[in-house]
């Protein structure tokens, strides 16, 4: 017998939909297929595109585009003119626009100064910052963990400490400005405890992970190449199961795809010049629901408020009547050639995971199924 529950709309707070200037790729309204399939009614696009989505006009032809979409999507803006970590944005003008939070997801900001003055600004405009919290001296465009698949590998790897120190600066920072922080895709043991210390202390920061940090390990990559690298990287057991943890005791408020649509022919590069990245929006509910509720550790309540709840209150998004129905019970298997993306770079070919949408809904009207 079916298993169906319904169940508020995924909202995704990271999501790359390469439009405008990557439209090979991804493109607004391809993603937003790929998002209806997935359950996803909101995707919050980030502004790593050509041009940077740093204008209010560029905000504005996110919205235009998204009218024939599928599903809600709503732009971050850059946090720095061209992403290039320097001059500020207009964050007034851009929040007008209608940005509903800043980022320059992809590039950090590697001056401390710049973010200060970025948190500070943001407060005064009651906008969240994401951040991509690696060092980049440290990470250069490494495509791996620092550790024993590297060594195996013998290439330079990224370290866990260059994302933790990032997190524990940009902690300290939200602190001191009484500005929100909200990290992007938390993928280290260390992180989760940085995190979980500033909370304890009142802290406003929020953060989300993606269902690779707490599926996967980097002992996929030697196996997988190309298609297992992604930023932050896959990182050890130890690191998967604190943030299992960090999901369970409520560190980690949301959990979001990082959906990174990349062509097969830049995949096929190699582990070392691929890009770095994996589809997502068809595949992060059945993961979640796969590898947290059917093992017991988080209940569909948790996974909802982390998929759908959370991630909009963090962003500060309206309520609205946006639902999916699911039966939980549906056995499938993950068949990237029959992805609504352009893109088919995913780890998970060939798994079988529960969970399977079968319908969803936006602004009263069925998008996906029947």
């Amino acid at each position: 017998m079916p298993n169906i529950i319904t169940a508020p709309g995924l909202v995704d707070t990271h999501v790359h939909l390469r439009d405008p200037g990557f439209t090979h790729k991804e493109d607004i309204i391809t993603g937003s297929l790929a998002a209806a399939a997935g359950g996803v009614t909101t995707a919050v696009c980030m502004p790593n595109t050509n041009p940077v989505i740093d204008t209010p006009e560029l905000v504005r032809y996110i919205y235009e585009r998204a009218a024939d979409a599928a599903v809600r999507v709503l732009p971050f803006a850059a946090v720095t003119v061209g992403q290039r970590g320097a001059e500020l944005t207009d964050f007034e003008a851009l929040k007008l626009a209608g940005a509903v939070a800043l980022s320059d997801d992809g590039v950090p900001i590697g001056s401390a100064d710049v973010m200060r003055r970025a948190l500070l600004r943001a407060r005064e405009c009651d906008l969240v910052i994401s951040t991509h919290s690696e060092d980049a001296e440290m990470v250069q465009n490494y495509a791996v963990n620092e550790g024993k698949i590297s060594r195996l590998l013998d290439i330079p790897g990224r370290p866990a400490i260059a994302e933790e120190i990032m997190i524990a600066r940009d902690a300290m920072l939200a602190h001191e400005t009484g500005a929100r922080v909200h990290i992007a895709h938390v993928s280290t043991a260390g992180s989760v405890e940085i995190i979980r210390r500033a909370k304890n202390e009142g802290i406003a920061i929020t953060c989300e992970t993606c269902p690779q940090y707490f599926t996967l390990t980097e002992d996929i990559v030697p196996t997988l190449g190309a298609l297992a690298r992604v930023n932050p990287p896959l990182r050890t057991e130890a690191d998967r199961l604190a943030i299992i943890e960090g999901l369970r005791d409520g560190t980690i408020d949301a959990i979001a795809t990082d959906h990174a649509p990349h062509s097969a022919e830049e995949k096929a590069r190699g582990l070392v010049e691929a890009p770095s990245g994996m589809v997502g929006l068809e595949t992060s509910l059945a993961l979640t629901i796969t590898a947290l509720y059917k093992t017991g550790i988080l209940t569909l309540e948790q996974i909802f408020d982390k998929m759908a709840r959370n991630p909009a209150k963090i962003l500060g998004l309206p309520q609205n009547d946006d639902f999916i129905e699911v039966d939980l019970d549906a056995e499938w298997t993950i068949e990237p050639d029959k992805f609504c993306s352009k893109s088919q770079n995913t780890p998970f070919g060939g798994m079988r995971v529960f969970g399977r949408v079968l319908k969803t809904s936006v602004r009263g009207g069925v998008v996906f199924g029947k």
